[in-house]
């Protein structure tokens, strides 16, 4: 079997969709840069062994329409997608799509993951094609405010179906290739969507951790934090919300009695939080700290919430002396600076707009200011703390982490709860209309609740879903792994279950066309 040793590998856009401080997107890199360390060291281990998976992939690249919906407009930018035609059965073999979201993408992606392993169970084409304005298909000049506003989902959709003409043309493939789309977080949302706006393209549709429901206040975000960090099935306890609670109190308290000093010294902060703006980026990022654990848990980096939570409430003789909620939540700081190999925390306000403002291309890579403006434009997002079940501060109010959008773009605060209106009226919310798409969650995921989990839709419709209660973000699109839960590797075993259906389906549909 071609690249059998590759089981382990990992998929790389499953880490995306933070709305909120530094060091949130610091681990959703790091998580990222790690999968991606694993996935070359296995690949170098597997060519050693005279395989040579790579020869099976190849990178390409579209000129796609900037504005699809102005025909006046010729302009284009490059857009990239890798194929692996490895396991392939021509010409009638299914075509599985996997779609990029906010972010790069990678070979890995179309050699690695539970796609991966379910293309070569039935013989699929396997595609990975990278979102617009992400990675490397954007323009030299894509980011300057004026041409930012050819970058939304809708554009991308229609990306996917201009897409999908040029590989079936490229490929010569007809009505008897099942095309089957996946993808994971914002790219869930995404293929979701796909199916929905262009059901005769795809047949069928696995949107993993998918907030398909824009949300301004996204108050739930931070209150799932909250209930997972006391779920003892993951590791979490009412004790350990409780002193995440007393901890920002502590730092709160500290901040607003003019010993800004004394906290910047504590956790070792870049500069002195003087002014409103750092003493928010302050807590933003310590909030950031619970956030990242909590929906990357277990993914092998910073820490899981069992053992960020040992950290909290641990009484051990190592902890004896220290044994208050404010000095733990420091442990902490300098747990994630030391993983992290940072300095200092860097808490500057004025720099994150800096960086926010930033239009070059290597500022693209990181996708920042490119997903800032689609929170801004689309989707909302932002973990708000005002609500009484949000274990972080009450300064991370929606009026504070929507100015951003004002400062950067020139977007109105005014305006948001329109543009997320009409986002909901396009797509349909969290009750979407889709029809043969698998909504897949997990229990301790924030963004659970921004997906569908129900079985049923308000009109009776039945819904595709896949409930995980104790895992996390995008945890099933990995592949499995010796140490997965077993909740995850029978929510795998499901997947499987409803592509081979939609498969065996589209087969017998074909049939019945062929023989009438």
């Amino acid at each position: 079997m071609i690249f059998s040793s590759a089981c382990c590998l990992l998929p790389l856009l499953l880490l995306n969709l933070a709305v909120s401080g530094r060091i949130l997107r610091t681990i959703k890199e790091r998580v990222r840069d790690l999968h991606q360390q694993k996935n070359k060291q296995l690949l170098t281990t597997v060519m050693a062994s005279s395989q040579q998976p790579l020869k099976y992939v190849k990178e390409a690249w579209l000129h796609q329409p900037l504005d699809h919906f102005n025909r006046q407009d010729v302009s284009t930018f490059p857009q990239k997608f890798f194929v692996n035609e490895a396991y392939w059965q021509h010409p009638d073999g299914p075509v599985f799509l996997f779609i990029g979201g906010e972010g790069p993408i990678f070979e890995f992606d179309v050699l690695a993951g539970h796609h991966f392993d379910m293309a070569k169970k039935h013989g699929a084409l396997l595609l990975a094609v990278e979102h617009r304005f992400y990675g490397d298909s954007i323009n030299h000049d894509g980011l300057k405010m004026e041409n930012l506003a050819d970058l939304s989902s809708q554009q991308a959709l229609a990306d996917l179906a201009v897409f999908h003409h040029y590989i079936s043309q490229s490929f010569n493939l007809s009505n008897r290739n099942t095309w089957i789309s996946f993808g994971g977080s914002y790219s869930g949302a995404l293929s979701a969507w796909f199916r929905g706006k262009f059901p005769s393209l795809v047949y069928g549709a696995v949107a993993s951790s998918a907030p398909v429901k824009a949300t301004l206040d996204f108050s739930a975000y931070n209150n799932v934090v909250g209930l997972s960090l006391m779920n003892e099935a993951v590791g979490g306890s009412e004790k350990c919300l409780t002193k995440v609670r007393e901890a920002f109190v502590a730092v709160e308290a500290a901040l607003m009695g003019g010993n800004s000093s004394q906290v910047a010294s504590d956790f070792n902060c870049c500069q002195n939080p003087k002014n409103q703006d750092d003493q928010i980026e302050l807590l933003q990022n310590l909030a950031d700290i619970f956030m990242g654990t909590v929906q990357y848990n277990e993914e092998g980096v910073l820490m899981s919430i069992s053992e960020l939570c040992g950290v909290m409430t641990n009484t051990s003789e190592a902890y004896e002396g220290d044994t208050d909620a404010y000095n733990r939540l420091v442990k902490l700081s300098q747990i994630y600076r030391s993983t992290s190999e940072e300095p200092c925390l860097d808490i500057s306000y004025e720099k994150t707009i800096k960086d926010l403002r930033e239009t070059s291309l290597h500022a693209g890579r990181r996708a920042e200011r490119q997903w800032t403006y689609q929170t801004c434009t689309e989707f909302g997002f932002y973990q708000t703390c005002e609500d009484t079940t949000c274990p972080f501060s009450g300064m991370l109010t929606l009026q504070t982490l929507t100015k951003v959008c004002a400062t950067v773009f020139g977007i109105s605060q005014h305006s948001l709860p329109a543009r997320i209106a009409f986002t909901n009226s396009y797509y349909g919310g969290d009750n979407p209309h889709t029809h043969r798409v698998l909504y897949v969650n997990g229990g301790i995921d924030p963004w659970k609740e921004l997906s569908v989990i129900r079985s049923r839709t308000e009109e009776g419709d039945e819904a595709e879903t896949v409930f995980i209660a104790d895992t996390a973000h995008c945890a099933d699109m990995s592949n499995g792994r010796v140490a997965d839960r077993r909740s995850l590797r029978k929510a795998r075993m499901d997947i499987e279950k409803h592509v081979a259906s939609w498969l065996r389906k589209a087969s017998l549909e074909k049939m019945k066309k062929t023989t009438a």
